[in-house]
């Protein structure tokens, strides 16, 4: 099994990147965890507190049990995958199975953040993409998906995104065996990496 990373910016193109891969794979080969499945449950605060809860800080993630699954499907076993509302900042009761594929794509901004799970990977690739494109993306995926306003984003971004975007994110390409510049614009960079799990599943 090959485990691939796949970390980067809020709105840095990651799940474009993710998808253009699996266009270029054959049916059925890959499987595609997402860190945000694995942010904390929050059903014990009251809503107004859930919201205020910084989900670009390591902290707010379970990486043990994302790490525990990712064991498993190495092992052959089919884990359940949690389902996590942006809008209730709470688990959802349902999970998602997912069984074990030749490929494993672990997406999300901090996937490179603890070691244990930079341990499980085969592949780490970096998304990275400036700032200020990553920003009008947040903004129209957090009005449409989230039900924020303009403002509630730009309040965000200024609070938490950027800075747990310095602190915690940026220095994690460090770590990256493969950095894709303009997200999926980047074609050349998604072919080299297609190539090479093409290889893998040979």
């Amino acid at each position: 099994m090959l485990v691939i990373g796949i970390a980067g910016g809020t709105g840095s193109g990651k799940t474009t990147v993710v998808k253009k891969i699996i266009e270029n794979l054959p049916a059925g080969e890959v499987a595609v965890i997402s860190q945000d499945s694995y942010y904390k449950d929050n059903s014990h605060l009251p809503l107004e507190e859930r919201q205020k809860i910084n989900f670009d800080h390591p902290a707010s993630i379970e990486f043990e049990l994302l790490v525990e699954h990712i064991i498993k499907l190495k092992a052959g076993q089919s884990v359940q995958e949690p389902i996590y509302s942006y809008l209730s900042c709470t688990r959802s009761d349902e999970t998602r199975e997912i069984q074990p594929k030749s490929v494993v794509i672990i997406e999300g901004i901090l996937v490179l953040f603890p070691a244990i799970l930079r341990e499980q990977m085969g592949i780490k690739v970096f998304v990275d993409c400036d700032s200020d494109v990553r920003l009008s993306r947040v903004i129209q995926r957090d009005i449409i998906e989230r039900g924020r306003d303009v403002q509630m984003v730009l309040d965000r971004y200024a609070k938490t995104v950027r800075p747990s975007h310095i602190q915690f994110i940026e220095p994690t390409k460090q770590f990256a065996d493969i950095i894709v510049p303009e997200g999926g614009n980047n074609l050349v960079a998604i072919n080299i990496l297609t190539n090479y799990i093409q290889q893998n599943l040979k």
